[in-house]
This record gives C-alpha cells, sequence and structure tokens, in this order.
C-alpha cells in the first residue's frame, strides 16, 4: 500500500471569529493533485499549514510523515513552494535569484549555481538566466518562479495559481512543464487553482475544499465518469429537430443542444435498455437519412462539482 503524501485530521484553522478550515480531513496520494475552490474555501490556509508558515488551531497535518508543528525544518527541506505574488528581485537576473533561493535551501554556493543552471534549463530559461528579472514577461516570471522552487531538488512541489496570468499559449506551456516536471524528476504536486479545465487536464486527483471543509477527494477519471446522456452529432442542422421528435416517437427522450441532440439513458436502466437506446438512434439516423459524427456518453466536467448539491 501507498504511504499518503499529506495528511489531515480535523484540521482547523481560525481567524478571529473566521473560521478558514473546518475539521478539514484528507489524505493525498503521490503525484499530481490538484487543490480546487473558491476564494475564501481555504486552500492558501491549507498550504501554508502545510509550509509551516502558519500553525494549526486544533487537529493534525503531515507531509511524507512529519508533523506539520513539530517538524517544519524537515517539511521545508522536502516541499518546494511557488507562491501566487510577485516575488521577484527586480534588479537580479535569473541565474543569481535561483542560486541564492539554493544556498538559503543549505546547498554550497558552487552547487547552488550548478543547480540554478539546471532547473532553468529544465523551465527554458536557459539563455536568458543572466537577464535582470525586471525585463521578464509573466510567462518567464512563473518560470522562474518554479525555478526557484526545484532549486533544492525537493520532494514535493506546492504550486498556487501557476498560470495566473498566462495567455493561453503560456498556460498549455506551464501546464506540460508541471506534468514533464512530475513524471521526469518524480516529485509530486499539489496545484491550487480555480482553473477546473487545466486541473482536469494535468492532475492525476483532485480535492475539492468548500468553506474550508472538505467536499469532494477523488481521482479525475472518477470525478469525470460517465453520465446517464448519450450525446449525439449530426450532419446537418436542419435535422436536430426531426431527429428529436422522431426519437420521442420511439419512446426515447432527447433535447436539442445546439448543434447536438442529447438522449436521456434512465439512470435504472439495464445493459439491454442501453443498447436499446444506441439502435433507437442509429435506426433514426438511418430513417433520416444523416450521418452521425459523434456518439459517445457524456462525462461529468469538474465545474459541475461546484453546483452538485
Amino acid at each position: 500500500m501507498i504511504a499518503p503524501l499529506i495528511t489531515a485530521r480535523d484540521l482547523t484553522r481560525r481567524y478571529g471569529a473566521v473560521t478558514a478550515l473546518d475539521a478539514l480531513t484528507v489524505s493525498i496520494e503521490p503525484g499530481i493533485t490538484g487543490l480546487v475552490g473558491s476564494n475564501g474555501a481555504g486552500k492558501s490556509t491549507f498550504a501554508k499549514i502545510l509550509l509551516g508558515l502558519v500553525s494549526p488551531s486544533s487537529g493534525e497535518a503531515a507531509v511524507m510523515g512529519y508533523d506539520v508543528v513539530r517538524d517544519r525544518a524537515q517539511i521545508r527541506a522536502l516541499v518546494g513552494y511557488m507562491p501566487e505574488h510577485d516575488c521577484l528581485p527586480p534588479d537580479m537576473s535569473g541565474t543569481e535569484f535561483v542560486a541564492l533561493m539554493g544556498r538559503c535551501s543549505g546547498l554550497p554556493t558552487t552547487a547552488a549555481r550548478e543547480r540554478a543552471a539546471e532547473v532553468l534549463r529544465h523551465v527554458g530559461l536557459f539563455e536568458e538566466r543572466y537577464r535582470p528579472m525586471g525585463g521578464y514577461s509573466t510567462g518567464m516570471a512563473q518560470r522562474v518562479k518554479l525555478a526557484q522552487a526545484l532549486v533544492h531538488d525537493p520532494r514535493v512541489l506546492i504550486l498556487d495559481e501557476p498560470t495566473n496570468g498566462l495567455d493561453p499559449a503560456g498556460r498549455d506551456e506551464m501546464l506540460a512543464l508541471i506534468a514533464r516536471t512530475g513524471r521526469d524528476f518524480g516529485i509530486s504536486v499539489l496545484v491550487s487553482s480555480h482553473l477546473l479545465g487545466e486541473l482536469e487536464r494535468v492532475c492525476e486527483r483532485i480535492v475539492l475544499i468548500e468553506q474550508g471543509r472538505l467536499r469532494r477527494a477523488a481521482a479525475v477519471g472518477a470525478l469525470t465518469e460517465e453520465t446517464g446522456t448519450l450525446v449525439v452529432e449530426l450532419d446537418g442542422d436542419a435535422v436536430h429537430a426531426a431527429f428529436v421528435t422522431a426519437l420521442a416517437q420511439r419512446g426515447v427522450i432527447a433535447q436539442r443542444d445546439r448543434h447536438r441532440v442529447l438522449v436521456e439513458i434512465p439512470a435504472t436502466a439495464s445493459a439491454v435498455d442501453v443498447h436499446a437506446v444506441y439502435d433507437a438512434v442509429r435506426d433514426t439516423a438511418l430513417m433520416l437519412d444523416t450521418g452521425v459524427l459523434r456518439l459517445e456518453r457524456r462525462r461529468s466536467q469538474l465545474a459541475e462539482l461546484f453546483h452538485d448539491g
């Protein structure tokens, strides 16, 4: 059995009358995990507790078996942190800053410089490493923040909104870099983000927090499992209304959704009943002499977790 990467039990943090975390209990396995929640859900407080920057009011948490209160020094040696806010000294070059962060983590000066060059190459900034960071683009700034989190060769990365401020191409590059970091370096990653579509692309598991409490924690595949809706895309817009009518005559409930037809499969349907629905779709397409461009079960979207009561 794989030992959990992060555990929390009845973890609570209060700021005066405000409860940021409310008896949060969760276990996170190694790999790439997305931490999801709206503003004020408790994501940042949870990350700060894991980093030893904030103490819990009650309850307990551990990172790789180390207690977040008693073993802060050990945890900080194992964890790399990429903050959301701007934290780069504009007059320092990328290589100077990353090497400095390596020395702050305990690396000797020569080793810190060598390691800085390695991680800056990994994030695609090797050619720009001597430029002052004040002249970096947003994408370059985000990548150098990732580099400083990697410089001391951590076992765990905590990334706070790593694609913040990036254009679509920049977001794609950052997501690919996160996936490659986890795969090539064998580093577990906890990604905090409000962009659910991005997390679905790169993460293996999702932890959803609402109002300081755990809402869901599961593998992405389990959260985006097949629903009871069959999505049918037809060759030609004009035929959609006739298609819905013809299915209704066969006792199949369907509705038009822009360029698609959504066919409902009852939750209590047996395997035979499900096949009958597929047969009805096929026969209706043949009757109307129209092509079927796509026919598949719709999958749940991560965004629906926020609206699922």
